[in-house]
């Protein structure tokens, strides 16, 4: 197989880095000559803009720069090629720390206590133990297994929903729309990292959040989101804890971003806000891995991580 050259398309990223080191094996351009460039064998992409890669004849495969690749399936001309999503142990490490760490937190009454500081007041509170506490994770891949195997160590009672049954030992697992009223009804605080698709599209809404447990060892249920924005429905997080459905929430992803200064997020006494910033995309550990996926292509061998069609992810 020709060796072509690598478009790279990123917006709202700066490309430096990354060309720098895609260089190092490849010849890297950030437009193609003309509509139908035939040099082009691989994109590496993030939020590419429309119809640039459907006119590319010699494109073999599409890479994603970050875990998600619904900023892929967004192009409804996108050429029928490999799509390869990125695994990599440093994003699945950020991650982990990421949910393990709101998981802790929440837990430990870290917003009561950041309330009580500003206030000056020396109160502790009842601390239940962390097998008192059910996290439940909406999503078992990669991500959130690895986070699942922690909070599994730390003793706290997990468990896991996914569209299909992904059995994990020590996990209570619970699949399809059978099983998320009965996951929801079992869980104190909610993991969210699902891929986006047409089917999970704002399936964490107030119907949603009102099937949490709220008589539990918290003293109310908890959203920690770190998978996709437009999974959930900002309005209806705000109405949730406005009235007490929900005690509190992290939110790293939103369904517009940045989020907008005028979002009652970004204020709301019982929300921690980060910039999706959860699991950053690193050049640095991601590249190499893209290459030698590039290298055994040419080998003839298959691509690792190529993204179902048809589930979206």
């Amino acid at each position: 197989m020709e060796k072509g050259r690598v478009l790279l398309a990123l917006t709202g990223i700066h490309p430096r880095r990354w060309r720098e080191l895609l260089s190092a094996e490849r010849e890297v351009v950030l437009e193609p000559d003309g509509a139908s460039d035939p040099s082009i064998t691989y994109a590496v992409v993030w939020k590419q803009r429309p119809n640039l890669l459907s006119s590319l004849p010699n494109l073999r495969a599409v890479f994603s720069i970050g875990a998600g690749v619904d900023h892929i399936f967004a192009d409804p001309t996108l050429p029928d090629v490999p799509i390869v999503k990125v695994v990599a142990d440093n994003l699945t490490q950020y991650m982990t720390e990421y949910v393990v760490w709101r998981v802790l937190d929440h837990h430990r009454q870290g917003m009561l206590y950041r309330s009580q500081q500003q206030k000056k007041i020396w109160h502790e509170p009842p601390q239940r133990p962390a097998g008192d506490i059910s996290v439940g994770i909406m999503g078992l891949g990669t991500l959130g297994r690895a986070a699942a195997s922690v909070l599994l160590s730390l003793g706290f009672a997990v468990n896991g929903w996914s569209r299909s049954e992904r059995p994990m030992e020590g996990v209570s697992t619970y699949a399809g729309e059978a099983g998320l009223i009965p996951f929801l009804n079992a869980t104190d605080i909610l993991v969210v990292l699902l891929p986006l698709t047409p089917q999970t599209q704002g399936i964490i809404n107030y119907g949603v959040l009102k099937e949490l447990r709220k008589r539990n060892g918290l003293g109310g249920s908890v959203l920690i989101n770190a998978g996709r924005g437009r999974l959930q429905k900002d309005a209806d997080i705000v109405r949730a804890l406005d009235d007490g459905t929900l005690k509190e929430a992290s939110l790293d992803v939103f369904e517009v971003e940045p989020l907008p200064k005028t979002s009652r997020l970004w204020s709301h006494p019982k929300v921690f806000v980060t910039p999706h910033a959860a699991a950053t995309s690193d050049p640095v550990h991601l590249v190499p891995i893209m290459l030698r996926q590039m290298a055994a292509f040419e080998r003839g061998e298959k691509l690792e991580n190529v993204v179902d069609r048809n589930a979206g992810y």
